[in-house]
């Protein structure tokens, strides 16, 4: 049987590679692709306008194409969260539980749901934060995914709902502007290299933040939603690992490509939410369950971030 998956937040940072990547595995037709404004290519017509706040809009796109599996990346992100604390909550939780009853009443049969390291917080050990840390979340984005996690895990063990996520650190990419997140410095500061030559970091000097090249959190994904239900030991949500670098360190590395690049730093109110999350992390766990490996260091991520946008851009 042809798998028919929708993708929810499709026009988002990971959900717009994401949506590329499972087209590219199981064919265009069998990958709906939905977000809450009009696609920007308007010629996409597996493309549906889709408000994950109604859950009777779902239950009808879900039928009407014979949905199977879901990715359901729509979310408010961590610093526009804590300027809107009732909506992100009510976005990020609410839209997850309806989901969650699809896949409970046997609509579908996978769900993905991705968590993020925001679940951690001040009092969670900084270095190597292992799988089963302690987790306090400062932020509402945070609370909302460390709930969120605990809903996924109930269903699995009540319902026996195949439900799998991922702790994301920062993801970096190429193809779509930040997006409102606390480590999306790290692409900024890429496309401000090219175009302004120069950066102001919200962050400090040395803020480490563990972070990924986009192409290895698809790869992630998928492989996650791929593996063998029964060597998934994980219903939470698994810690995942490639990078852990610093302001300072990422701007040493853009220098050694682009000499004249100046960085400057002005942190504001998102100092606070990088400072309650770790600094590395440890994804033994991911390794051991489904052979986990990341591909991209700091210099080939350099590397490829500013090959891509200097076409981009036009540079």
């Amino acid at each position: 049987m042809t798998e028919k998956i929708l993708v929810t937040g499709a026009l988002g940072q990971i959900g717009s590679e994401l949506t590329t990547a499972l087209r590219e595995i199981y064919g265009e037709k069998n990958v709906l692709a939905t977000d809450i404004q009009e696609p920007e290519k308007a010629n996409d017509s597996y493309y549906e306008v889709l408000n994950v706040m109604d859950a009777e809009q779902i239950s009808e796109i879900v039928s009407k194409h014979e949905i199977t599996i879901v990715y359901h990346l729509a979310a408010m992100l961590s610093a526009t969260a804590e300027k809107f604390p009732k909506k992100g909550w009510d976005l990020n939780m609410d839209s997850l539980l309806t989901f969650l009853d699809l896949a409970k009443d046997k609509k579908i049969k996978q769900l993905y749901w991705p968590s993020s390291i925001a679940i951690f917080g001040n009092d969670t050990p900084k270095n190597n934060t292992e799988q089963n840390a302690h987790a306090i979340p400062a932020t509402v984005y945070g609370i909302s995914k460390r709930a969120g996690e605990f809903w996924c895990n109930y269903y699995h063990e009540k319902f026996g709902v195949d439900v799998r996520s991922i702790r994301y650190p920062g993801l970096i990419s190429w193809k779509t502007r930040p997006g409102g997140g606390t480590t999306d410095y790290a692409v900024d500061i890429y496309y401000q290299a090219l175009e302004e030559g120069k950066y102001e970091c919200f962050l400090s000097e040395n803020s480490a933040l563990p972070m990924m090249y986009m192409d290895d959190a698809i790869r992630a994904t998928i492989e996650l939603m791929q593996a063998d239900a029964d060597k998934l030991t994980i219903r939470t949500s698994y810690n995942l690992s490639a990078l852990s670098f610093t302001p300072k360190e990422i701007a040493e590395v853009i220098k050694k490509k682009m000499p004249e690049f100046e960085i400057s730093y002005n942190p504001d109110f998102r100092q606070a939410i990088a400072d309650s999350w770790p600094a590395s992390i440890d994804d033994s766990v991911a390794q051991k369950d489904w052979n986990w490996k990341p591909e991209f260091d700091l210099e080939k991520m350099t590397e490829a971030m500013l090959k891509n946008l200097k076409v981009k851009l036009n540079k």
